[in-house]
């Protein structure tokens, strides 16, 4: 029984170990210019044999993480909704995490912010579909409910605010801008939620 969970463990770790290097040479080299090659050299595997024993192929490890990155952010958005219950006070949570995920895993905000998606993942859902963007939507439309948002169509709300949010984190990622995300933090909030803000 024991030997049995630490080969399902050592299973789970390798996968894990897998779908980090991709992620990183995703990040800084493509999803098309990477290859399962590329990958088993940054594990320091011989060869691929090991990574299909986890996986198909490539489009199945970006598969496995574009479903890992959005579990992982309709959780946070979970909580960052218990946590606060002003619309305002929930963006502004969600705003703090895509900040701090661009300053401490910037590979999982190039995936989000800078790769193209749909171009190598067409069967998932578009990212406005994801569970936690649809509650970013619910959000944004109890704000407007409130009086706290301009009464304005959600999706073009959500699609003012976030537009500048994900241009300043955009700018951070490619090196348009030259400090960390955090030193915008303050100056983005207000601008984003200036423009959706009831007046």
């Amino acid at each position: 029984m024991d030997q049995e969970i630490e080969i399902i463990q050592a299973k789970a770790e390798t996968q894990d170990e897998i779908l980090l290097a991709a992620l990183k040479l995703f990040a800084t080299k493509g999803y098309f210019t990477t290859s399962l090659v590329d990958i088993a050299q940054a594990l320091g595997m011989k060869n691929t044999s090991p990574i299909y024993h986890h996986f198909k192929n490539k489009q199945m490890i970006a598969a496995r993480l574009y479903a890992n990155i959005f579990d992982s952010f309709n959780i946070s958005v979970d909580e960052i909704r218990r946590r606060n219950q002003k619309s305002s006070e929930q963006l502004r949570g969600i705003v703090d995490l895509f900040f701090k995920l661009t300053d401490d895993a910037p590979d999982v905000m190039q995936f989000l912010l800078i790769l193209k998606l749909n171009e190598f993942l067409p069967e998932e859902k578009p990212v406005l579909e994801t569970a936690a963007f649809v509650k970013i939507i619910k959000i944004i439309q109890s704000g407007i409910t409130a009086g706290e948002i301009s009464d304005i169509d959600p999706q073009l709300a959500n699609a003012y605010f976030f537009g500048i949010i994900n241009n300043t984190l955009r700018l951070v990622l490619t090196g348009g801008l030259d400090k960390k995300a955090d030193a915008y933090l303050s100056q983005t909030w207000l601008a984003a939620w200036n423009v959706i803000a009831k007046k």
